[in-house]
This record gives C-alpha cells, sequence and structure tokens, in this order.
C-alpha cells in the first residue's frame, strides 16, 4: 500500500456533494442581487429572471455566457474619448478615487487586449492557497515564485495564496534566470511556483553548472500545457510537480492532488461545460467549453465562457475530495474557420442543429482545398424522416449563407473531442 494522502485544506473539500450544491446556489443569489446594485454590467437579467430565482443549475443555464470579447468591448467603450469613469466595463464592483465604483481595489492588472482586472482587499482573493496546499506547500516554507508580476495578475495570484498559507515568499518574476538561480543557491526555497517550461530551464541550468536547485521538492506549476513526460524528468531530479488551471479573470478554477487523476474544481466556483457556440450544458463527460461563475463579490463574472474545452470525470478523486474533477485542458473552444471568404462560427453550427429536434449531435467539416472548400455537416440522428438531409441543408445555408453537404450519423459516431468545426483542409 502507498502512503495515505495528506489531509485536507478544510472541510469544505469533503463535503457531500450534495451539501456543497447547496450551499454554492444558496449564496448565488445574494452574489447576483449584489452584482446588480453595484455593478452596471448586471443591471438587469434577462427575460425579466430575478437574481433570487437563480437557484439552481436550470435556472443558471438560463443566463447568457458572457464571452471575454465581450468584458473587452465593454472596457474599451468606456474608455473612448480619455478619461474612463469606469475601466471595467461595468462587471466590478470596487474601485478607486474618480471611478464609478466604491473604493476596496487593492491592485489593478492589465492583460493582453488591454483588459483590466480588479484585485480586492480579502485575504487570498484569487483562492490560490487551496492549489498550493494540495500541492504540498505548507506554513513556514519558502516559496520562489517565477510568475510575472508585471502587468498581469499571474504573480500576485501565487503570492497572495501562499501568504495566505503561511509561507515566504520570493517574487523572482521571469526572466534573470542567473539571478534566480543564485536566489535558489543562497536562500534554499522549499518550494517553485511558476511555469512548467521556465522550471525544467532553472534545472537544466543548475546541472550544467554541476548542482541542483537544492531543497527544493515540489512545484505548482500553470500557464501551459504539463505533460507527463515532463513531470517524470521532474521527479527524477527530486521535484514533485503539480497543475492548477487558473485564469486572470476568475482565479482558482481546479487542481491537481497527489491522486494525479485529473483536477478536483475549487469550491469558490460554479463550473458548467457547454456545447461550444452556445450555452447549453451537456452531458457529464462529453467535451465542451468550460463556463464558470466565481463567488467572488469584487469582480462577480456569472456564466464567464473561458473558451477553453475539457470534460467532467466521472467518479470521486481518490484523496478523498468530493468535488467534480475535470480533465484539464483540452484546447480551445473558438473554432471559427473561414470558407470561401466567409466566416462560420460554432454558434451558426448550433442554430442549424437546433432547428431540428432530431439531431442530437453536429460536426462540420471543412475539406478540399483552399478556395475549392467544400462542406459537410455530420449530424447524429437516430431515426431521420424522409427530406431531413435536403432541410438541414437548406438551414446550412439560410444560416451561414454557404451551401453545404449533409452526412446523417448513428448516434455515438462522432468523436467526443469538443469540436464543432473541423478544418480538414489541404494547406501545402
Amino acid at each position: 500500500m502507498g502512503a495515505p494522502f495528506a489531509a485536507p485544506f478544510d472541510a469544505l473539500e469533503t463535503r457531500a456533494p450534495a451539501e456543497r450544491e447547496r450551499a454554492l446556489f444558496a449564496a448565488l443569489p445574494a452574489l447576483l442581487a449584489h452584482a446588480q446594485a453595484h455593478a452596471p454590467a448586471f443591471a438587469a437579467l434577462p427575460a425579466g429572471a430575478a437574481a433570487g430565482s437563480v437557484t439552481d443549475r436550470a435556472a443558471l443555464a438560463a443566463l447568457p455566457v458572457t464571452r471575454k470579447s465581450e468584458l473587452l468591448a465593454r472596457q474599451q467603450a468606456a474608455r473612448e474619448g480619455g478619461v474612463a469613469a469606469d475601466v471595467f466595463g461595468g462587471f466590478s464592483t470596487i474601485g478607486w478615487r474618480g471611478q464609478r465604483r466604491p473604493n476596496g481595489a487593492r491592485k489593478v492588472f492589465q492583460s493582453p487586449g488591454p483588459i483590466y482586472e480588479p484585485e480586492g482587499e480579502a485575504t487570498d482573493p484569487w483562492r490560490v492557497a487551496r492549489a498550493l496546499h494540495a500541492a504540498g506547500f505548507r506554513a513556514g516554507d519558502l516559496v520562489h515564485n517565477s510568475f510575472s508580476y508585471h502587468l498581469t495578475p499571474a504573480g500576485s495570484m501565487m503570492e497572495g495564496g501562499a501568504l495566505a498559507l503561511g509561507c515566504t515568499v520570493f517574487p523572482g518574476g521571469v526572466g534573470n534566470t542567473e539571478l534566480q538561480l543564485q536566489a535558489m543557491r543562497e536562500l534554499r526555497p522549499h518550494g517553485y511556483v511558476g511555469t512548467p517550461s521556465f522550471l525544467k530551464i532553472l534545472v537544466d541550468k543548475a546541472l550544467d553548472a554541476g548542482g541542483s536547485l537544492g531543497p527544493v521538492q515540489r512545484a505548482l506549476v500553470s500557464g501551459e500545457a504539463f505533460p507527463p513526460a515532463l513531470r517524470d524528468w521532474l521527479r527524477g531530479h527530486g521535484i514533485e510537480g503539480y497543475q492548477c488551471y487558473a485564469t486572470a479573470d476568475l482565479g482558482l478554477i481546479a487542481y491537481e492532488t497527489e491522486a494525479r487523476e485529473g483536477l478536483v474544481l475549487d469550491e469558490g466556483v460554479i463550473v458548467e461545460i457547454v456545447r461550444p457556440g452556445t450555452g447549453d450544458p451537456v452531458p457529464d463527460g462529453e467535451v465542451g467549453e468550460l463556463v464558470v461563475t466565481t463567488l467572488n463579490p469584487d469582480y462577480p463574472l456569472v456564466r464567464f465562457g473561458t473558451g477553453d474545452l475539457s470534460a467532467v470525470l466521472p467518479g470521486r478523486c481518490p484523496s478523498g475530495r468530493t468535488n467534480t474533477r475535470i480533465k484539464g485542458w483540452m484546447g480551445r473552444a473558438d473554432q471559427t474557420a473561414k470558407v470561401r471568404g466567409m466566416f462560420v462560427h460554432p454558434s451558426q453550427v448550433a442554430e442549424v442543429a437546433r432547428r431540428f429536434p432530431e439531431v442530437a449531435r453536429a460536426r462540420l467539416v471543412v475539406s478540399g482545398e483552399m478556395a475549392n472548400d467544400r462542406m459537410t455537416l455530420r449530424v447524429e440522428v437516430a431515426q431521420a424522416a424522409d427530406g431531413l438531409a435536403a432541410r438541414i441543408a437548406d438551414a446550412i445555408r439560410d444560416v451561414t449563407k454557404l451551401r453545404g453537404e449533409v452526412e446523417l450519423c448513428a448516434p455515438g459516431s462522432l468523436p467526443n473531442d469538443g469540436r464543432v468545426i473541423e478544418d480538414a483542409r489541404q494547406y501545402d
């Protein structure tokens, strides 16, 4: 038998799933009411829905998905003409003097776009301490933080979680590899946080110099893929690396445990997986886009589309944590393709499928050579009425303004990879 799993971060991680669901949806109406009162972007819910009525997943799924493009557009509109009265586009409930928000923003960050994100005054505002604990960090550890402290929030996210855990932080940031190696040799940190690729660079350079990273035995990595081969390579050099999934908008979404079986969802978010191009939840196990609602009163993003693909894993984590697990990052949900000079979007494929109740799933395959494109919509149907393919072809032309062929497929025959548009053209 292997060693027992470490104790959880807190009692929330081992709640009965039904208890967790009740707690999340008991908190959501108050969050929505707070957002409506203090964030103009939430001034009115669609179809007259009141905040107090959003008490289960069905009611939540009736709300629209907010895309990063919408967030950026609202912020850009607020900035037009020079001084912006609300740099967060109406999504934040906090700000500073001169903003149309109450004070309370401790920091503000700029991500590519640019999109601005606020950080409030809460302890561990991005909820990262839970992921650090799962990766083996404990109070009293010295953490070498190699995430960026410049413009974007990654460095601050990790630092906030480490401080909340009782750790000491060295703010290494990015670059300056030789100086960071010197700090590691002299300060002897217990662990590393940053991208996995930079950790490998540090280990390689230390080995080239005839040494190692010393007492660094654990790492929490994020920001890029962490393949098993690299995980095993780090283990061979005495470092146990774990990954977490977080974004600049939402903070922590999910994290890896000692069980190494998927990523466990954070306790402060409600996660849905929807069919790309829609806001419609898919059955557990089907690949789709991660849509996240964060219970953060300072920056209450509701049904925020991450643009990332994943799927729910069945069962519970062997570590004893009872929250839902996901497979981790499985690609991007934005599958827009340009066909014969016109853009075709996943939402258009979804609209065609929505017109025919007998269609269970649909996948648009774009094939041929550039300038000689051919579109084929493959649809899963259990029983096809006469003329169904022709009627679907008419709908394709109506929605996309392009001609397309239709292929009727048996249920379950399309790949479960989250692809709604497959670009199979030859680009040679």
